[in-house]
């Protein structure tokens, strides 16, 4: 680890305290512009996450409604709770190919996008420690009087995410502040994802609430509209 990511890492709870961590489970609602442009506008409102730590594995609970989702970066199943299939596709990613900015998803596509999207943010920053991530700390910058010291992130090929190449701005206590990135299965879309309203968690530094916005440029941000919003309730280490 450079200087920055063990930083980063030690200050949302250190690795030793993360090894001991098989999965994060969150009570969450996303809500946000993009869902709506997608025809999937509440679909999100009310879920329980699970993302394991170890594996690139996320599962969608739906209250209320006996069904849940499984993400796996190769396969998507949506099933009842009592293991009825309802839907399943091999290879999910391929079916955004030739997609337009406002071309509706169906439930699978929701449940891709949203298991590349969690499992990374919930995972962070642990998960650039992990064999195959190459780290690399870039020039600073000052947003509203603080130092963001940045550190660009490449991940493995076998891992699924937004895109290859991210970046992630820690504030001085080395807390994330924002997570910078393109979309590929949005044709490449930005996201300035900000990170706030922190919780410890059995030891675990964990950001609560997120919000996501475009931006233009050098990283100028689009405020309106908003287009991802993540608000956690409970939050459990498994």
């Amino acid at each position: 680890m450079n200087e920055l990511l063990k930083l980063a890492v030690n200050a949302h709870g250190g690795l030793e305290r993360w090894n001991r961590v098989k999965a994060i489970k969150v009570a969450a609602s996303i809500t946000g512009a993009i869902w709506f442009v997608k025809g999937k506008g509440d679909f999100l409102k009310n879920v329980v996450l699970t993302a394991e730590t170890r594996d690139e594995r996320l599962t969608v609970d739906f209250p209320g409604q006996e069904k849940r989702a499984i993400f796996e970066p190769d396969r998507i199943l949506i099933e009842m709770t009592n293991g009825t299939r309802l839907e399943a596709r091999g290879n999910p990613v391929r079916s955004f190919a030739g997609q337009k900015r406002e071309t509706p998803w169906d439930d699978v596509q929701v449940i891709y996008f949203v298991g590349e999207a969690l499992w990374t943010y919930l995972n962070t920053p642990f998960l650039y420690t992990r064999p195959g991530f190459v780290t690399e700390e870039i020039a600073a910058i000052q947003v509203e009087g603080e130092t963001w010291r940045r550190l660009k992130v490449t991940f493995p090929d076998h891992v699924k995410s937004h895109t290859r190449e991210q970046i992630s701005c820690f504030g001085p206590d080395g807390l994330l502040r924002r997570h910078d990135y393109t979309v590929d299965i949005l044709g490449g879309a930005t996201g300035l994802n900000y990170a706030s309203d922190y919780r410890n968690v059995e030891g675990i530094i964990v950001p609560a609430k997120r919000r996501v916005y475009a931006y233009e440029g050098d990283y100028q941000i689009v405020k309106e509209p908003l287009l991802v919003a993540i608000d956690m309730g409970e939050i459990t280490l498994l």
